[in-house]
C-alpha cells in the first residue's frame, strides 16, 4: 500500500489465473473492499513467477475462496504496518484451506469439500416426435453462491456451464474404441452453436454467506453443468413418458427410444 497520511495506491500481487470467468476483475473488487479504497486504486500483478509464487489450480470451484482469502489475510497484514508507520505497508499471506472429512457412518455428517455447494436446475424442452429434434425453450438455475461478490460474472458463469452443458447433453456425440477416439474430424463432433442453445437462462443466485468464504463467497463454477443432463431428460420424460439413459439425446437416440415404446408407430 502507497501513500503518505491516506493510502493513495494499492498494488495486489496475485498468482490466480485468469481462464475467462473473471476471476482477476474479482481480486481487485475484494482488495479494494479489504483495504478501504476506492476500485480506481487497485492496481495487479498476475501470475508473474519473480513475485507471485504458484496460486495451485484455477479448479474445483476453489479460485475465488482461496483468493479471496489470501487477499483478506495480506490486507491485514498491511493495514497493520500502515497503521504502525510503514510506507509503503508490506502484507503477504500464503492462505491454507481446512481438511475435508469423510461421511459420519452413524450421523451422515462431515465437511466435505470446502467450497461444496448446491444447486437445483429446471428444464423447460420441446421435442420433435417425428424427428427426435429438441429445443431447450428455457432454463431456471438456483445456485447456492454463499454471498455474490460480482453478481454479473456469476450470471456470465451460469450460461457459459448450461451451454456447455447443454453440449454434452445434447450433441457431443464421443466416440472411443480400444482407447482412441474414431471421429475422423471435429466436424462430426457437435459442438452447439448460438442457433443450438437453450432460448432463454434465468440464473437464481441463493446468498446464505459461508462463514469461512471470503465475505461470504463460495466457489459455484461446475454447480450449473452438472445437474444439466439430468434435467433434460426428466423433461423429456415429462413430455413423452420414456426415459432414456444415454446422453447425448441425438435426434437419432430420442427417436429411436421413442420408436422402441410404440412399435406400432
Amino acid at each position: 500500500m502507497h501513500g503518505d497520511d491516506e493510502i493513495e495506491r494499492v498494488v495486489l500481487f496475485h498468482a490466480g489465473a485468469e481462464v475467462g470467468q473473471g476471476a482477476h476483475t474479482v481480486f481487485r473488487q475484494m482488495a479494494a473492499e479489504a483495504t478501504g479504497v476506492d476500485l480506481s486504486r487497485v492496481e495487479a500483478v498476475y501470475s508473474d513467477t519473480a513475485t507471485t509464487g504458484d496460486s495451485g489450480s484455477a479448479s474445483a470451484s476453489r479460485l475465488t475462496w482461496m483468493a479471496g482469502n489470501a487477499i483478506l489475510g495480506a490486507s491485514e497484514e498491511a493495514l497493520k504496518k500502515w497503521n504502525d508507520g510503514e510506507r509503503p505497508a508490506l502484507g503477504r499471506f500464503r492462505f491454507v484451506p481446512p481438511p475435508t472429512e469423510a461421511l459420519d457412518p452413524e450421523t451422515g455428517l462431515s465437511h466435505p469439500n470446502f467450497t461444496y455447494g448446491y444447486v437445483a436446475e429446471v428444464v423447460d424442452l420441446s421435442v420433435d416426435v417425428e424427428t427426435g429434434h429438441i429445443v431447450v425453450d428455457r432454463v431456471i438455475c438456483a445456485d447456492d453462491v454463499g454471498r455474490a461478490i460480482n453478481p454479473n460474472l456469476i450470471e456470465g458463469q451460469v450460461e457459459g456451464a448450461i451451454v456447455q452443458a447443454h453440449g454434452y447433453a445434447l450433441s457431443e456425440d464421443l466416440q472411443v474404441a480400444d482407447a482412441r477416439l474414431t471421429h475422423p474430424r471435429l466436424s462430426a463432433y457437435l459442438i452447439p452453436g448460438i442457433g443450438d442453445v437453450p432460448t432463454r437462462v434465468e440464473t437464481v443466485m441463493v446468498e446464505v454467506p459461508d462463514p469461512r468464504g471470503p465475505w461470504g463467497a463460495r466457489g459455484m463454477a461446475e454447480m450449473p453443468l452438472i445437474p444439466y443432463a439430468a434435467a433434460v431428460v426428466a423433461a423429456l420424460h415429462d413430455a413423452t413418458g420414456v426415459w432414456f439413459h444415454q446422453i447425448p439425446l441425438t435426434p437419432s437416440r430420442v427417436l429411436a427410444g421413442l420408436r422402441s415404446h410404440r412399435p406400432s408407430e
